[in-house]
């Protein structure tokens, strides 16, 4: 029996819209519901307690709207929140931390790959153990990480490919190409925003893992495993956000494309009780 209820996704902003991008495309007959919590964004300059109380809040929205399963689209809140959700939730819940560390793996030559994330990803260190767990098998394996706090700021800002986003890049990224990785994980789902950027000052022989293609790989695993598909006989892009819609879509739609996003509304998850499930 088909499953038509929606995939959920959130985001501490217009970020994960790089994850529902690859979901969209590699699942087109599935709707989704996307939520972008601007309103308190970013995540990454938050408390550990802080960042598990928005992303619950975040996943009982999501729940209300009676989604089937619910993608946590933001590394920040996979790394430090993830386990709370899994725990609390009664529908699969995908985070982007595995799928991204797993893809690194298997794009490096030298076995040397960075990290850049939020100072909180940063911090917890769970992006670098999952990509030494899923590299156990590479000799002398370096992982060199590097916070990029701006880089949230400007690609929220849609500064995508401006002057002051390149030479933040510069000064960001010199460990890294003093370094010599050659693969560097966008670990933050607002990063793919900037990969030109990013690429440009990376050099031609490195590569960026955007997670968001391994996770909707692994969205259409599970929804297969669980005979959860839906029919596709009427599929439904709806998009949520705890700022401005306008803003929001003015920067969202040049990236997500397809006419998205559209009617997007605001809502207030901070009305959320978490109560028992902190």
């Amino acid at each position: 029996m088909a499953d038509n209820r929606p995939i959920g996704v959130f985001d501490s902003g217009i970020g994960g819209l790089t994850v529902l991008r690859e979901i969209i495309s590699a699942v087109p007959g599935e709707s989704t519901i996307y939520f972008g919590d601007d309103g308190r964004a970013p995540y990454g300059t938050k408390s550990h307690e802080t960042i598990i109380k928005y992303a619950l809040q975040d996943m009982m929205f999501l729940k209300s709207q009676n989604v089937k399963m619910i993608v946590i689209a933001c590394n920040t809140a996979s790394t430090h929140a993830y386990k709370a959700l899994k725990e609390a939730s009664d529908v699969p819940v995908i985070e982007v931390v595995v799928p991204g560390a797993r893809a690194s793996v298997k794009a490096t030559r030298n076995g040397k790959i960075g990290i850049i994330a939020t100072r909180a990803t940063v911090a917890s260190g769970l992006y670098e153990s999952a990509v030494r767990e899923e590299g156990k098998g590479i000799e002398g394996l370096e992982v060199i990480s590097q916070a990029c706090p701006m880089f949230v700021s400007l690609a929220e800002e849609g500064w995508w490919d401006d002057e002051v986003t390149l030479l933040t890049a510069q000064k960001y990224l010199e460990p890294l190409k003093k370094a010599g990785v050659d693969t560097v994980v966008l670990a933050c789902t607002h990063y793919p925003l900037l990969a030109n950027t990013i690429s440009k000052v990376m050099g031609p022989g490195v590569t960026l893992i955007n997670s968001g293609i391994a996770v909707a790989g692994d969205v259409k695993q599970i929804l297969d495993k669980n005979g959860m598909r839906s029919d596709g006989s009427f599929v439904e892009h709806r998009f949520f956000t705890s700022d401005d819609p306008s803003i929001f879509e003015n920067v969202a739609a040049p990236f997500l494309g397809r006419g998205l996003p559209k009617g997007t509304k605001k809502v207030a998850v901070d009305r959320y009780d978490t109560g028992d499930l902190l």
